[in-house]
């Protein structure tokens, strides 16, 4: 039975929405395919892996004779479409209980599983919250935060971003422990106090998604679940059940020792430096020596080899030499791009606030460590 005929790349795009929660390899098989829903000319994708739900519709082009669902692997229907010409045009046939792939002289024979074992998430009444806002302004607070957060931290509820709704705010902290990033954005209404933890894979598939643009996205809050709504795409997923660390206590507000500094200066001096560094090691550790005006970086090996670079700096204080990760450095200042960076300490013991000059809405927090 022919249930569609259209062109290539308006099966491949929305395809290629849903795809990215999907692994090859899952205990169970039906969690690698892609639910196929045809309604008159919407096609419906969906994707799921139990925790996170990804679907997205298209117009396939031509009516279908009839309504169907079933469910293929996603990734070979991907990678199948992929390897056609660009506006080929592509006929699905269903037969039995596999789905013919056909273009020009080439056929694909695919094995489906039925729609009706495909495990969908559960429909939700109605939300608890609703925050709308531009979409650029959320892939803005992802970007800043995301990079912060914990990979496989037997602390679970590190291993995801904190999104709260407060007042007239959506702030986005992350943390690993060591160090913590938060940025806050304006809302255009107030809202309750609402907040959950945002698994890691989940930010990162919706900063794949979202859009640099001014088109709106809505985030429901809602129990055990949060739901991004946005260009055609409804992004699902369960929330991380724990209690984020109060991360208005580790952002230091008493430190008396300033210093700005050029970003892309300082992260050129550090990727220099960072050469003698102990690349195997996780903590890399780098050492800042604030002198009169000068900042001195310094990385060590264990083969006793050295790096230095001096900087000149407006610093007018006591000396002060402390010891910091570098990479937690170099992610900051590749995922920000401001001109300057404020840093903020008040000893070799204390932690290191970073801002951006004149905005308020974004902090950096890094722990000292020894080397």
């Amino acid at each position: 039975m022919l249930l569609l005929k259209t062109n290539r790349d308006l099966l491949l795009k929305p395809l290629q929405t849903v795809t990215g929660i999907v692994e090859r390899r899952q205990t169970l098989p039906i969690l690698s395919n892609v639910l196929l829903q045809q309604k008159a000319e919407k096609l419906t994708f969906l994707t799921t892996d139990l925790e996170i739900q990804i679907q997205t519709s298209t117009i396939s082009g031509t009516e279908s004779q009839q309504n169907y669902a079933l469910t293929v692997s996603a990734k070979k229907l991907q990678d199948i479409l992929r390897s056609l010409n660009t506006n080929a045009e592509v006929s699905l046939t269903r037969q039995d209980d596999h789905l013919y792939v056909r273009s020009a002289k080439s056929a694909f024979n695919l094995q489906i599983l039925p729609a009706e074992d495909f495990p969908e998430m559960d429909e939700e009444g109605k939300s608890d919250v609703t925050v709308t806002l531009k979409q650029s302004d959320l892939k803005k607070l992802l970007h800043h935060v995301q990079f912060a957060v914990a990979q496989q931290d037997i602390r679970y509820y590190l291993n995801g971003l904190l999104l709260l709704v407060e007042d007239q705010r959506l702030i986005g902290v992350g943390t690993d422990g060591h160090r913590l990033s938060y940025l806050a954005i304006t809302l255009d209404e107030s809202q309750k106090k609402q907040e959950i933890i945002l698994p890691r894979k989940a930010v990162f598939e919706l900063s794949k998604l979202l859009n640099d643009s001014d088109d709106m996205v809505s985030i429901e809050y809602f129990q055990n679940k949060v739901r991004f709504t946005f260009s055609d795409i409804v992004l699902t997923s369960k929330i991380i059940d724990g209690k984020f660390p109060d991360y208005n206590r580790v952002i230091p507000t008493k430190n008396t020792k300033f210093f700005e500094i050029e970003r892309q200066t300082f992260l050129q001096a550090l990727q220099r430096v960072s050469i003698l560094s102990n690349q195997s090691e996780k903590f890399r550790g780098v050492r800042l020596i604030l002198g009169q005006n000068n900042l001195c970086i310094v990385c060590k090996n264990n083969e006793q080899e050295e790096a230095q670079e001096e900087l000149e700096i407006q610093y007018d204080n006591e000396p002060i030499d402390i010891s910091l990760n570098i990479t937690y450095l170099l992610d900051l200042l590749n995922h920000i791009n401001s001109d300057t960076v404020l840093c903020a300490l008040e000893n070799a013991n204390s932690s290191v606030l970073m801002t951006i000059p004149g905005n308020d809405t974004f902090k950096y927090i890094v722990m000292p460590m020894r080397i």
